[in-house]
């Protein structure tokens, strides 16, 4: 996990700019349905990415929507950890504007374009 990033810094932070936008793990594991040890786990298999903002674990809210794990989320994960991105790396990555994407990666996993998102990661380790 990454270090936690001073609250003053939030304007150059990725992920959302609303603080309604992130869940802590409690919220995770309990919209989820699972045992906060559960999440925790999940984490660790880079099935969900969290990162410390003002001391806190947290997890982006619509990377964890209609109560599931967004289906590509854990693939694209996994190939931005091979290519050498950390948490905040692979988070900022997620939430670049892409003007051939329909806004972000992480906008786009939960849409149609989600095997797109997935392509694009497998190509950044090359």
């Amino acid at each position: 996990m990454t270090d936690s990033v001073p609250a003053e810094a939030g304007a150059d932070l990725p992920g959302p700019a609303d603080p309604a936008g992130w869940l802590t793990l409690p919220d995770v594991a309990q919209r989820l349905d699972l045992s906060i040890s559960k999440v925790h786990q999940m984490i660790r298999d880079r099935e969900l990415l969290a990162v410390r903002r003002d001391g806190v674990r947290r997890i982006p809210a619509d990377l964890v929507a209609n109560h599931t794990v967004l289906k590509h989320l854990p693939g694209v994960l996994n190939l931005l950890a091979d290519a050498g991105y950390d948490d905040e790396e692979a988070l900022r990555w997620l939430y670049r504007e892409d003007p051939s994407l329909p806004g972000t990666p992480a906008a786009a996993l939960a849409g149609d374009q989600a095997r797109e998102v997935k392509r694009r990661a497998q190509a950044t380790a090359f």
